[in-house]
Formats: C-alpha cells, sequence, structure tokens
C-alpha cells in the first residue's frame, strides 16, 4: 500500500498548479461524463456527476477546443507502418515488415438536452508487403450513448469492438482516451504481433439522483478476447470477463464527493485443457475532488476476495482445489483537460481477466495520455503505460507472469482545413518467459506515416 500512497501524494503535487490556473476554481461545473464533455450544465444546476471510479467512462484526451456537440464527422486515412518485429520469433529472428492501411471513417455527436451520443465506424484494409498471408479486412466501432430519462435518473451505455491483424490499427489513435479511473477496466495489455484478433467492451450504468446530494447507480459490464487462429499465437489464449457493481455517492460540497461501491466479476481464460474460472467480490471506498470543471482527482480502495478454481492438470487429470485469497484493491486517477493542454493519469491494483495469460492476474496498472497544442496547426501527444500482470492460481509457475511497456508519440500538422499529416512511433517491450509468441522477441519497435482527410457537418442546418 506505501506504492498507493506515494502515486497519491503525486498526483496532488502534479495537478495543484495546472487547476490554479482555471479562471473560476471556487464554483465546479459538472459535466456530462462521457468520452467527451460536450454539454456542460448551468452553475445553477443541482445534478451531481457520476465520480470515475463507478462511472465505467475513460477520460477524455480532446483539447477544449476540439470538443463536438452535433455534428456528422467523415473522412479517410492512408497510413504506412514499419515494425521490425512482425510475427515475433517463432522460429529464427524475428521478421520485419511494411504495413499499408486504408481506413475510412464516420462519426456522428448529438447532443440534445436529454441525450448524449457518440457514434463511430471506421472499417479498414490492410496490406503486408512480406506477409501477404496476415493480410486484414479491419473492423473499428463505438458507441457511447447517455439518456436522462428524468431530471434525476440517467442510463449510460458504451462498446467497443475491434477486429484487426494489428492492434495499432485504431482510428484516431492518440484521442482515443484510453486511460480509465475505474476498478473494472478490461486486461488487452498484452499485446502480440502481426495476428488476427478480436476485442470487445461494453457497459451499461443507470444512475438515480434521490436527493440533493446523493447518488445511487448500478451497473454491469463484459469483454471479449478472442483468437481466431491459435497457431498465430502460441502461449496466449481467448479470456471473456462479466462484472457488475452497485454504489452509493455522497456530495460534501460541490468540490468533494465520497461513496462505496461494491463490484463483482466473473474472469474465465480457456488454456488447452479446460477453462479456469476466478470470481470476485470487493468493498471499495472511493473519493473524487472536482476542483473545476476540468480538472478531477480521484482515489477509491478496500479488500477484494477471489475464488480460482483450475482447469485440471494434463499430466494427472486432477482438479487442483480452488485458490482463495483476500487482498488489497486500490487505484488513483486523475485528469485535466485545457484549452491548449489535456492530460489523464491513473495507477489501479485490482484483479482482472488475464489479457490472453492462462489464468486471471493480479494487475498493476498505470496509464498516461498527454496532448498538447504546439501552434494553431501543429500538435503533440503521447499515450504510454506499464502493466505488471501475475496469474493467481498455483498449478501455473510464475513464469506465466510478467510485464508490459508501451507507449506511442506522435505530431500531427494540419495542412489544410481538411488535410492532416501524421508522424508516429511505438516502442513496447514485453517480458512473458512462458509465451511463445513474446519470449523470443520481447521488443517492437514501429514507425508510421498517415495522411487524413476528414469533413465535418454540423447537424440541423
Amino acid at each position: 500500500m506505501k506504492r498507493c500512497e506515494q502515486i497519491s501524494l503525486g498526483l496532488f503535487l502534479l495537478l495543484t498548479p495546472l487547476w490554479a490556473q482555471e479562471n473560476n476554481p471556487a464554483q465546479p461545473v459538472p459535466p456530462l461524463v462521457g468520452l467527451y464533455n460536450t454539454n456542460i450544465p448551468d452553475p445553477s444546476d443541482n445534478r451531481m456527476l457520476t465520480p470515475p471510479p463507478v462511472s465505467g467512462q475513460t477520460y477524455p484526451l480532446a483539447l477544449v477546443s476540439e470538443e463536438r456537440s452535433n455534428d456528422l464527422r467523415g473522412g479517410v486515412d492512408f497510413t504506412s507502418a514499419y515494425t521490425d518485429n512482425a510475427l515475433g520469433a517463432l522460429s529464427g529472428p524475428p521478421v520485419s515488415d511494411i504495413s499499408y492501411s486504408v481506413e475510412p471513417m464516420i462519426a456522428l455527436h448529438e447532443t440534445t438536452p436529454r441525450l448524449r451520443s457518440i457514434l463511430t465506424y471506421a472499417p479498414g484494409f490492410t496490406f503486408y508487403q512480406r506477409e501477404s498471408a496476415r493480410n486484414e479486412t479491419d473492423q473499428n466501432a463505438l458507441v457511447d450513448v447517455q439518456y436522462r430519462l428524468s431530471p434525476h435518473v440517467t442510463l449510460s451505455g458504451r462498446d467497443t469492438f475491434q477486429k484487426s491483424s494489428n492492434v495499432f490499427n485504431q482510428p484516431d489513435l492518440t484521442s482515443a482516451g484510453s486511460v480509465s479511473g475505474g476498478a473494472l477496466a478490461p486486461n488487452f495489455s498484452i499485446i502480440a504481433p502481426i495476428a488476427d484478433r478480436l476485442s470487445n467492451y461494453g457497459d451499461l450504468a443507470l444512475t438515480y439522483q434521490f436527493s440533493l446530494n446523493s447518488m445511487i447507480g448500478a451497473s454491469g459490464a463484459f469483454s471479449n478476447l478472442h483468437y481466431p487462429d491459435p497457431a498465430q499465437v502460441p502461449g496466449l489464449y481467448d479470456s471473456s470477463s462479466q462484472a457488475g457493481s452497485v454504489f452509493y455517492s455522497l456530495r460534501l460540497t460541490p468540490m468533494h464527493y465520497v461513496g462505496a461501491t461494491y463490484q463483482y466479476q466473473r474472469l474465465l481464460s480457456y488454456p488447452t485443457e479446460g477453462a479456469s474460472e476466478t470470481q470476485t467480490h470487493a468493498l471499495l471506498f472511493f473519493y473524487t475532488l472536482y476542483p473545476n470543471s476540468r480538472v478531477s482527482v480521484s482515489f477509491f480502495a478496500g479488500p477484494q476476495y477471489s475464488d480460482t478454481v483450475q482447469p485440471p492438470i494434463p499430466a494427472s487429470q486432477l482438479q487442483m482445489p480452488a485458490a482463495k485469497a483476500w487482498t488489497p484493491a486500490a487505484g488513483a486517477s486523475a485528469s485535466w483537460q485545457g484549452h491548449l493542454s489535456s492530460m489523464a493519469l491513473s495507477y489501479s491494483h485490482v484483479i482482472s481477466s488475464g489479457g490472453g495469460l492462462p489464468e486471471a492476474v493480479h494487475m498493476d496498472n498505470l496509464s498516461l495520455s498527454l496532448r498538447q497544442q504546439i501552434t494553431r496547426t501543429l500538435n503533440g501527444s503521447l499515450i504510454g503505460g506499464y502493466v505488471q500482470n501475475n496469474v493467481l492460481g498455483a498449478s501455473l509457475p510464475g513464469v506465466y507472469s510478467g510485464h508490459s511497456i508501451a507507449a506511442t508519440a506522435t505530431l500531427r500538422q494540419q495542412l489544410g482545413q481538411s488535410v492532416t499529416l501524421q508522424l508516429g512511433y511505438t516502442r513496447l517491450h514485453q517480458d512473458y518467459s512462458a509465451v511463445t509468441v513474446l519470449s523470443s522477441a520481447p521488443n517492437t519497435n514501429r514507425e508510421f506515416i498517415s495522411l487524413s482527410y476528414q469533413f465535418s457537418r454540423p447537424l440541423g442546418r
């Protein structure tokens, strides 16, 4: 827990000079929770926020000037990338390759007094110069909706889906808002080289503000990770999760929220012999500070109980006894969204799905997103993270545990009203000695260049 205390203190020290720059720190204006803060209520509005530890949403990385409310966007990206580790060292040294991608995109952003919706669909086509057998038709989709059923009841839901041979083939990667302040975020931290992969995450939440300063809510979430061709990813396996939670939140002042949440998870991994199942129960207490409408700082902590049932050991076909344990869960996160800069940072220590490993894991996850407007037409971004995965079960040796370090830096230059040029570099290091596709070639370097054309049309005009 000493690590959590040090990180929590660091978050406070980091954000103190940031929120001091805002014009009106005394009267925070709570925005709608979502991928973009597209509808900021009037200061006289008494509606409560849903704090990040229980909202299930990711922090926005878009700048304030880039926020959208009612428009239709479309466009197409042309990307070429070079990677020095295309297949992993399954036999011999790593194989390098050059890929070419064409990715059309259409997105709808709509905000009304009761509804806020973000719908994005981006198919794509990826071709590899050397490994043409891995050519892929990509699919990327996002649905993020909030609907106010009544002045005090809000229903929200989100679903993201990706089908690709390359996990980096995401539309608008640098503004994907990948940092979450919650304890139920999915574990997609292990990244195979060029290999077919389907991933899906969704959540649904209902909140009810039953008094001026009190709110209750319930939510459910699921995630799926599937490798259609296991021969491409020896040592990695499919996994899935289902989760549910209820919470109570109390607004002490316009700036201070406290509360408690009960969370349940069912985590499944599918190695070659049977399935590994872990069920968890957690009682977490949280605190969130909103110095103003663009800054938030959150903490959560509490006990988490896990019960793991493992598949039979192939050598003896004996069922291992269930592994049961009480462990601490904790996390901290912060977000700041300005006109020229934005930042999101989070750390969590929780039990999560295996993310490709044969069992559920204790996961330590540190994530960072930065965005900076350098000139009127040039901006830069950095997305990175460190993840340590330690398998829970007693039947597997510690070699299945490991860690990942990843970072992507980009520069984006606006060439005209509708054309953008982007340069980027990704560095990935993964240390998993028992995962065949990763153990011999743990490092991946990827350089890419992208030319984009986009248009935007306001709705209702």
